[in-house]
């Protein structure tokens, strides 16, 4: 009987069990069901929200330009902020309409203005940029590529919402530049956006590679739409982040200099290459002036060879001397104990021609005497690198005086602005050869030649102001990247 009851017990059990069995496998299959259910509602629900992000903010209404408080001065704070903001920002997807490689003119300023164009025409026109090339073949012949100087990952990835950026072209187009088979071209100068929507897209979907050969002031300053000027402004303050040894090095000078109390940055533009491009020989002997002339003929991408220098100093045309800029920072009270930095290259004259700014101004220091040798070896015989590091001393000191509006015055005055409208003294040039020439040939006393200089500056210290505009004549006005106006906080 204990046998039979075992034995019916244990068959009574048996179909309870399998339908155990059965009711998990269903259970199991159901639960699959619903997890993947719920996860293919997460990804639809992810991918909603992520298309509202890939349309740029440039063209939904907010800004594209960072605000003064978001970027860090360029050798003063640490630059983690802005890779942390932009690494994960999400692809901006867009049919793209070809690829446009572009190949910089001029120095490092020139450059980089250049840059925040092409990236400003490239989101426009949706197509793919190729990281630019440097120019190597200008007076300086500064063989550096645009890793050397920017931090090119950085570069990619901070812009990777509004453009797609490639280090070099995918290897099926890749051939079609080693056969010299691509459609090269300048773009016209002072274009507004049209001409690039009108003329060159169509070129570029054509061709599916466009080369520009020149990118210099190949973008009007006015007259384009708010989200290009504010997405110039994001490439310029935010994007283009120098490379982590001229950040090092830069921020040491910085440093150096703080430690010794205010300073101020005094680009002096008297280098040979600027006298014999200018044509401005006042002050220079008979011989140098000569020297100068002899080599404005040799570089044939100078146009202009006959030049009358004491004419274009009347008109303000010229660089102010070392000895002319002594008087300058004199008349207009700058103490005479505070730290001056020369942002330059080589003095032409040397010794000669800086002892009057050295006698006014003792505490002179150049990059050269704060760092040792073994600091500046791998800058040695690469400009653009070397004016990277002038650039980042500039954006931090307490007065910035360019003595010529070149480009590296007119990019870090913008950039001055946008941090804040530190104190940036614009010279007036013809004003003040006029105002020098009177002093010096005894008609004007040094009272009314101080006070005279105050007065034409009062209004030329980098405070809040509208670009001025002149229709046909893009030279003449305001130059965009000196006054942003579009992207700056406060109002003018």
């Amino acid at each position: 009987m204990g046998s039979e009851s075992r034995g019916e017990r244990h068959h009574g059990l048996k179909p309870y069990a399998e339908g155990k069995v059965k009711s998990r496998s269903k259970f199991k299959v159901w639960m699959i069901r619903m997890t993947t259910t719920v996860l293919l509602w997460t990804c639809v629900l992810q991918l909603t929200a992520l298309g509202h992000t890939w349309v740029p903010r440039v063209w939904n209404g907010r800004p594209s330009c960072s605000s003064p408080s978001d970027v860090p001065i360029q050798g003063q704070q640490s630059t983690s902020a802005i890779v942390k903001k932009f690494v994960h920002s999400p692809k901006r997807i867009y049919n793209n309409n070809g690829y446009l490689m572009v190949s910089c003119n001029g120095g490092l300023n020139q450059m980089r203005a250049a840059i925040c164009d092409m990236v400003a025409v490239v989101r426009y026109l949706n197509v793919t940029l190729i990281v630019p090339e440097l120019d190597k073949s200008s007076f300086w012949s500064d063989p550096s590529e645009f890793q050397d100087i920017f931090d090119v990952d950085h570069f990619i990835t901070s812009l990777r919402d509004e453009v797609r950026i490639l280090k070099e072209l995918p290897p099926r187009l890749k051939w079609r530049v080693e056969k010299g088979s691509v459609y090269t071209m300048p773009p016209v100068s002072w274009s507004d956006i049209s001409y690039y929507e009108n003329q060159i897209l169509s070129l570029i979907k054509k061709h599916k590679i466009v080369h520009f050969t020149k990118t210099d002031t190949r973008l009007a300053n006015n007259a384009l739409p708010l989200e290009i000027q504010k997405l110039r402004c994001r490439v310029n303050f935010a994007a283009l982040k120098f490379t982590s040894q001229i950040e090092e090095l830069g921020r040491r000078v910085i440093r150096i200099l703080h430690q010794n109390g205010p300073f101020l940055v005094l680009h002096l533009r008297y280098e040979m290459d600027m006298l014999a491009f200018s044509g401005c020989t006042h002050g220079c002997t008979n011989e140098e002036a000569e020297e100068l002339t002899r080599m404005r003929y040799a570089y044939p991408w100078w146009k202009e060879k006959v030049i009358d220098s004491a004419f274009k100093r009347k008109d303000g045309l010229c660089p102010l001397t070392p000895e002319e800029t002594a008087l300058v920072l004199r008349a207009l009270d700058i103490d005479h104990r505070i730290q001056v930095y020369i942002a330059a290259g080589e003095i032409y004259g040397g010794e000669r021609r800086m002892r009057a700014l050295s006698e006014a101004f003792p505490n002179l220091v150049r990059k050269e005497t704060l760092l040792g040798s073994s600091d500046l070896r791998y800058f040695q015989n690469h400009s653009s690198q070397m004016a990277a590091l002038d650039y980042m001393v500039s954006l931090a000191s307490d007065i910035f005086v360019p003595t010529y509006d070149g480009n590296m015055a007119k990019v870090v005055e913008g950039h001055r602005r946008f941090l804040g409208f530190k104190k940036t003294i614009t010279l007036d040039r013809k004003v003040l050869v006029d105002l020098i020439d009177q002093y010096t040939n005894g008609t004007l006393a040094w009272e009314d030649f101080s006070s005279s200089i105050k007065a034409a500056h009062a209004t030329r210290l980098g405070r809040p102001t509208r670009r001025v505009t002149i229709p046909d004549r893009p030279k003449e006005e305001d130059y965009f990247y000196a006054n942003p106006h579009e992207c700056l906080r406060e109002a003018w």
